[in-house]
């Protein structure tokens, strides 16, 4: 079994105070680093959206 090598693209982002404390207050729970935490936060947020399947939708037709 080979394993693929993704290419990443970095961001920048800036949070407000609170933010960033609902940022860390879900380590653990939907990962471990910031950089995982807000990668899961918005595959989680675009999930709930359905931005996600009507993409694979589209590509499909």
């Amino acid at each position: 079994m080979s394993l693929v090598k993704e290419k990443m693209k970095r961001v920048q982002v800036s949070f407000s105070d609170s933010q960033w404390n609902l940022i860390e207050k879900l380590k653990g729970e939907m990962g471990i680093s910031d950089a995982e935490v807000v990668r899961n936060v918005i595959i989680a947020w675009l999930s709930e959206k359905s931005f996600i399947s009507s993409k694979i939708k589209k590509e499909k037709l």
